[in-house]
């Protein structure tokens, strides 16, 4: 390494290969389905955390598909209202258990994808 050339890159971990392994959950179909028009992934942290229907709450109307729909949904107005930001936050109540809502706060960060397009992920703060 000569002193102007910077460090020499050892290993990198593409967004393609976090999917593949199931770190990033790719939702762009739904997040289309909402007006996204970008690659749209979720953490798996997220995903399996909030967006999965925890045990117990079968009978309460809970499903994968409408929780994630409301996370995308307030994803959408949250990317809204940023203006010349990569990234906003926001806040969204999940039913945990029967009678127990808990709300969390979300990041919903535009970025780089593989191949420097933009692509969209959302996570929770400590996946960032």
């Amino acid at each position: 390494m000569t002193p102007d050339s910077g460090p020499t890159l050892i290993y990198a971990y593409t967004r393609s290969q976090a999917i593949a392994d199931g770190v990033l959950v790719d939702v762009t179909e739904q997040a289309k389905a909402i007006g996204f028009k970008l690659h749209t992934v979720v953490t798996d942290h997220l995903f399996h955390g909030y967006v999965e229907v925890p045990a117990g709450l079968e009978g309460e109307g809970q499903s994968v598909t409408g929780r994630l729909h409301d996370l995308m949904v307030l994803a959408l107005f949250a990317a809204r209202r940023a203006v010349n930001a990569d990234r906003v936050t926001f806040k969204v109540d999940f039913l945990m258990a029967p009678g127990r809502k808990e709300t969390i706060e979300v990041i919903a960060h535009i970025g780089p994808g593989d191949h420097g397009e933009p692509v969209l992920t959302i996570m929770l703060p400590e996946d960032d």
